[in-house]
């Protein structure tokens, strides 16, 4: 158990590598993704066909940043997963067998668990399904948020000693809120005063939110007398709580307006780019398969593009083709919508919108604008938009 990760996805990858390889996993996921894009053709459809789900894969891989999110061995896989499962829990639950149900329940109770991100943003699809006055798709799809809660609770609780969501949230929190200056403020005007460790950094503040977490040399992870700071991040946590409470207190439009301001960044920000390079690859991820898998796979990783610092360049002409689809995307939906409408379409197409945007609240609006953030969820419109063309049958 990591100080910084819920302990979730971890087990779910072991359940399918078991030191193996870790292809097996990154499979899981696919087929995870394809079968949800299964039932939602059938849904949106009233019937799924092995040509249209085939051509929508295709549409997908070929078109969208899906492959790379879904390739992804990260949590990232799930928000997109927890988006059409709660959809279509929240919306389409007459048009699902119970195995159906109870299957789409589990998963979305492991991506949701999987990353504390994904929290708020099962919360904005139970919130679609209410708006929608469909009150027990609502129910549905709040017991996966439940039972997700509960998970969190229960392995927190054991591998920290605290029954709680987060146990150092507050410090990614304090990260975003210091670099957009809020935080950095109320550091600045009570220190030193104050007694607070971060006092002694305050003429470094604001800084970048992620060399805040992660530099080396960052208040985090290195004292005022440079000395390395272990699990820094874990150790700020509870003057971090107290820093964030005073700043939400005293500064709570100026968090908003910075909420707001990287949250319609982040929309705006979506791509491949941030997953192709080498960093840290040969210091942090290397070693670990080096230690838990066999020698075929360590050296199927040093052969790969990634490793070898050759796929940014091998992968760069799909850019274009990426935004592209995405601009055409919304067009699409609403054009397909007007040629064949429906309360359960239009409710489902809603509710990826909504996805879409609660997925960029949650990380740009909470913990920084990245590329990769956006992307894992973006690929979503493409799809759905052709999904929503598709014929519908008899």
């Amino acid at each position: 158990m990591l100080w910084d990760k819920p302990w979730v996805y971890g087990p779910f990858l072991h359940l399918f590598h078991w030191g193996v390889t870790l292809w097996l996993p990154m499979a899981a996921q696919a087929l995870i993704v394809s079968h949800i894009l299964w039932v939602t053709q059938r849904v949106l459809r009233g019937g799924a066909t092995a040509a249209g789900h085939i051509g929508v894969c295709l549409v997908a891989a070929a078109s969208t940043t899906a492959p790379f999110t879904v390739a992804l061995l990260m949590p990232d896989v799930f928000a997109p997963v927890v988006v059409l499962a709660l959809a279509l829990l929240g919306f389409a639950g007459s048009s699902l067998s119970r195995a159906e149900r109870v299957w789409l329940g589990v998963v979305a109770t492991i991506g949701i668990a999987a990353h504390l991100a994904h929290v708020p943003l099962a919360v904005a699809m139970v919130g679609v399904a209410v708006l929608g006055g469909r009150w027990r798709g609502a129910v549905a799809a709040a017991v996966p948020l439940v039972a997700a809660v509960a998970v969190l609770l229960v392995t927190n609780a054991v591998g920290h000693g605290r029954a709680v969501l987060s146990p150092h949230g507050a410090t990614f929190l304090l990260a975003r809120l210091q670099a957009d200056g809020p935080a950095a403020e109320v550091i600045q005007a009570r220190c030193p005063a104050a007694g607070w460790y971060l006092c002694a950094f305050a003429d470094r503040l604001p800084m970048d939110a992620n060399d805040f977490l992660w530099a080396p040399d960052s208040p985090v992870n290195r004292d005022a007398d440079g000395r390395a700071r272990f699990l820094g991040g874990a150790l700020l946590s509870p003057e971090a709580g107290e820093i964030v409470a005073i700043t939400l207190r005293e500064h709570p439009l100026a968090v908003a307006a910075a909420i707001l301001r990287n949250t319609a960044a982040q929309v705006a920000t979506a791509g491949i780019g941030d997953t192709l390079g080498t960093d840290h690859l040969a210091t942090a991820l290397r070693p670990r398969i080096r230690e838990g898998f066999p020698a075929r796979e360590v050296a199927a990783f040093d052969a790969a593009r990634q490793s070898r610092g050759t796929l940014r360049d091998a992968v760069a002409w799909l850019a274009p083709l990426h935004a592209a689809a995405l601009l055409a995307a919304v067009p699409l939906i609403l054009l397909a919508l007007w040629l064949q409408g429906g309360a359960t379409r239009i409710w489902i197409a809603v509710a990826v919108v909504v996805g879409i945007v609660a997925n960029a609240a949650a990380t740009g609006g909470l913990s920084g604008v990245f590329p990769r953030y956006q992307a894992r969820v973006a690929w979503l419109l493409p799809v759905v938009a052709v999904l929503l063309l598709l014929r519908r049958r008899a």
